[in-house]
């Protein structure tokens, strides 16, 4: 997201915050005002409001990875996966809390001025990095989604069983008219708030996917009857009808990085706070929370209906197992289109950051220009594409982008942001070592991924991975 003077206006306010003790510090905590316009420590005065803070933060959290994690919970069983989830809620609610301390110490509101403050020049450069590589990996994602599903829609609506050739049954063209015609206008905002619109809407679609999960578990029995011939051999297992409460087996070693990347949105809180009207440290605080209980609810719901649905046969894509049920179902297809708009309309959310971050790298002195702000969009839509479009099975990459950026977003660069830029607290008070476990859990989490995904590469365990 490009703010108004966001590095031209604000450039000499940092260097004026970092030769001595912030004055803004005290504004951006909670504080009593005297009715009259609250202070702000920039220059740009945002007009977001809660709620459309709530929806944008809410779009940023949720991914592509909510249709994989019916498959996560039967690998790990009800009770542990609910475990994982609540522990991972808890410590992404924490990092933002790191985050927005670290922020209000020194009055900036940029994950890459953070990154700058904290460790030079050089630190600005990785978290630029860091949010650019795992962004990018998210819009892929996404446009997979639509470049496998987009197709099987517009089959099944013109009742062909079979793709007939056509141009408009190719997922690389419709991608293409996809981010022309819908993506690209809106990533074209000059602000993420007015996005609050169409993220409240992709919202919607994912809840309308939720009930529709909900209302399957009660209209699918077990065993499943009206499954297809290749999956009739299934049916006869024993206990495939039951829910684990507990369970590990080789996939459970995947649940952790899937339920940790369904909570990433730290290059998007900074963001969306300095947009957000009458801002302070406690009311961001609030968004997050609420953004992120409300993924927790929707994730816990999903992934339990889902699961007891289909219980041993659940697949890593949940809307493939409904369609071994029937292919032609209503209801499903109708679920399809609302993931296909959820996912369409969240590339825009992920894509803000990613020019921000471009921006701050290549031109840091420079104020909001048009010609910058829609150059970058095309080229960062034009290499998404063509990634989309070249590479057939990118699985394997986005583990080894996301091994490496979750964990930093969420746990290592937070807590070595505020180890290095809260300066009032003694290195060994409670707040810090704190943050310094939190820092060394990260390095454990990318350790143990990149482990396991280097395990698999070796020895060519043959695994479905979360969706496309």
């Amino acid at each position: 997201m490009e703010l108004q003077k966001l590095t031209n206006g604000h450039h000499q306010d940092f260097q004026q915050l970092e030769e001595g003790e912030s004055p803004e510090q005290e504004e951006f905590l909670p504080h009593k005002s005297d009715g009259g316009k609250p202070p702000q420590f920039t220059d740009f005065e945002g007009k977001t409001s809660f709620g459309m803070s709530v929806f944008n933060l809410s779009n940023a959290i949720m991914g592509s990875g909510i249709l994989g994690l019916s498959y996560a919970m039967s690998n790990t069983g009800i009770i542990l996966f609910l475990i994982l989830l609540t522990c991972i809620a808890v410590m992404s609610s924490y990092s933002v809390h790191l985050l927005l301390r670290s922020a209000g110490v020194v009055g900036i509101r940029a994950y890459e001025q953070l990154g700058k403050r904290a460790f030079g020049h050089p630190g600005k450069i990785l978290a630029a990095l860091v949010i650019t590589m795992h962004n990018i990996g998210a819009m892929s994602s996404y446009l997979f989604i639509v470049k496998y599903e987009l197709p099987l829609v517009i089959q099944a609506f013109l009742g062909l069983q079979h793709s007939s050739g056509e141009w408009f049954l190719n997922g690389n063209y419709l991608i293409i008219i996809v981010s022309i015609l819908i993506i690209l206008p809106l990533a074209l905002m000059r602000q993420l708030g007015y996005l609050g619109y169409t993220s409240g809407f992709s919202l919607t679609c994912m809840v309308f996917f939720l009930i529709s999960v909900i209302y399957k578990k009660f209209n699918i029995p077990c065993p499943f009857d009206g499954f297809t011939n290749h999956t009739a051999e299934n049916i006869s297992i024993d206990g495939e009808c039951e829910a684990k409460y507990f369970t590990i087996n080789q996939q459970t070693a995947y649940t952790v990085p899937i339920l940790a990347f369904a909570f990433v949105c730290h290059p998007e809180v900074l963001p969306i706070y300095t947009e957000l009207r009458n801002p302070t440290k406690r009311r961001m605080q609030a968004i997050a929370n609420v953004s992120i209980l409300g993924m927790f609810v929707m994730y816990l719901l999903t992934a339990i209906f889902g699961y007891l649905t289909f219980y041993l046969n659940t697949e890593a894509e949940l809307l493939h197992t409904y369609s071994k049920v029937d292919p032609l179902d209503t209801l499903i297809l109708c679920v399809r289109v609302a993931v296909l708009v959820a996912v369409t309309l969240t590339v825009p959310v992920v894509l803000f950051p990613i020019r921000r971050a471009l921006l701050q790298l290549l031109f840091p002195d420079k104020p909001f220009h048009w010609v910058r702000h829609i150059s970058i969009a095309l080229c960062l839509l034009f290499v998404v594409n063509l990634l989309v479009i070249c590479v057939p099975n990118i699985r394997d990459i986005f583990g080894i982008i996301g091994a490496t950026s979750a964990p930093s977003l969420i746990f290592i660069l937070p807590g070595l942001f505020y180890i290095r830029i809260v300066s009032s607290e003694p290195m060994n008070s409670r707040p810090k070592i704190q943050a310094a476990c939190f820092t060394a859990l990260g390095f454990i989490f990318m350790s143990m991924s990149m482990t396991f995904i280097t395990l698999d590469w070796v020895y060519g365990e043959n695994r479905s991975g979360g969706g496309h």
